[in-house]
């Protein structure tokens, strides 16, 4: 019997947050924005890749990183002393990759939940959110959970400095929607750090702490206005907006309308826009897909948060 398991896209950072705030997303047309593992006993370990952005991935199956979410995961059960059994895995990849929509987290979060599940939920919470990150820094080049939690979990998360609980689920608006529009072209999520400096002005270090500190106390007290009146980004958009081809011009002309908040999804390409209502947030789509889509692989999706976070498709 197959398990498949989908993973749903992230916007990492939410300009507010830099590497600590995450909110999973999922598209109002039922759209899976994420990818998909699915996973079956077999006589050998293997693994098969499909889908529109396959091709974007090493063709060695053992360079793939679903190859090597199953090698820790193996790890883990050697450890435990559990028997390891053969098995195929099939990574359906939906997920452009280096798109700032958490790419690499919906390919390991939907391959070691789907061991998991296959594995009858062995290992906990904790430790399948351990095992995560390890496998983003792997990717990365540095630890950090706000992709991979709110894939994980769902939500919007924030990523606490206490090794014992790592993130904690905020409140957040129902009612709002998010418009992400991938431009179809590439960033490289190391080139997009790399790119940012190595130290912070004081003022800088300020803004980015009182604007966080403000968004969190204003989500838990369910003030809207004020929580997105400080979703601005003084540590990374400053530095990596040039690399994104008309990111300046459609920022200004939908901050411009009034929209609640304006910013770069990840390391980017894609764009964010929180819209109050379903009517402005299909004016917003209809723009962006006119005027911020550069290749045929650009979308733009109108979506509210995901609060499940990876499962199992039911068949």
């Amino acid at each position: 019997m197959s398990i498949s398991v989908f993973a749903p896209a992230s916007l990492g950072n939410f300009s507010v947050g830099f590497d600590v705030l995450g909110l999973a997303v999922r598209p109002v047309d039922g759209t899976l924005l994420g990818d998909v593992v699915s996973i079956e006993a077999a006589d050998e370990n293997t693994l098969i890749v499909t889908g529109e952005f396959a091709h974007k991935l090493p063709q060695n199956p053992k360079q793939n990183i679903v190859w090597h979410c199953m090698d820790l995961y193996n790890f883990s059960l050697e450890k435990a002393k559990k028997p390891i059994q053969k098995v195929q895995l099939t990574l359906d990849k939906k997920m452009p990759v280096g798109s700032g929509l958490g790419s690499s987290a919906c390919s390991v979060v939907a391959a070691l939940v789907a061991l998991n599940e296959f594995y009858q939920q062995y290992f906990d919470e904790k430790t399948m959110l351990f095992m995560m990150g390890e496998m983003e820094a792997k990717i990365s080049g540095s630890l950090h959970y706000d992709n991979v939690a709110p894939c994980y979990l769902g939500g919007l998360q924030l990523m606490v400095p206490d090794s014992q609980v790592i993130s904690r689920t905020l409140p957040q608006f129902d009612d709002c929607f998010y418009v992400m529009a991938y431009p179809g072209i590439n960033v490289s999520t190391k080139a997009a750090r790399d790119i940012l400096p190595k130290t912070y002005s004081r003022a800088d270090a300020i803004a980015s702490s009182q604007n966080l500190a403000t968004f969190v106390d204003a989500c838990h007290r369910g003030d809207k206005q004020q929580a997105f009146s400080v979703v601005k980004d003084v540590i990374a958009e400053p530095y990596r907006q040039h690399l994104l081809p008309k990111f300046e011009q459609a920022k200004a002309h939908l901050t411009q309308e009034g929209h609640l908040a304006v910013g770069i999804s990840g390391s980017g390409p894609t764009l964010f826009c929180v819209c109050e209502s379903f009517e402005k947030a299909t004016n917003v789509a209809d723009w962006l897909q006119q005027n911020y889509l550069q290749t045929d692989l650009g979308f733009v999706h109108i979506c509210q948060v995901d609060e499940s976070g990876a499962g199992v498709l039911t068949p």
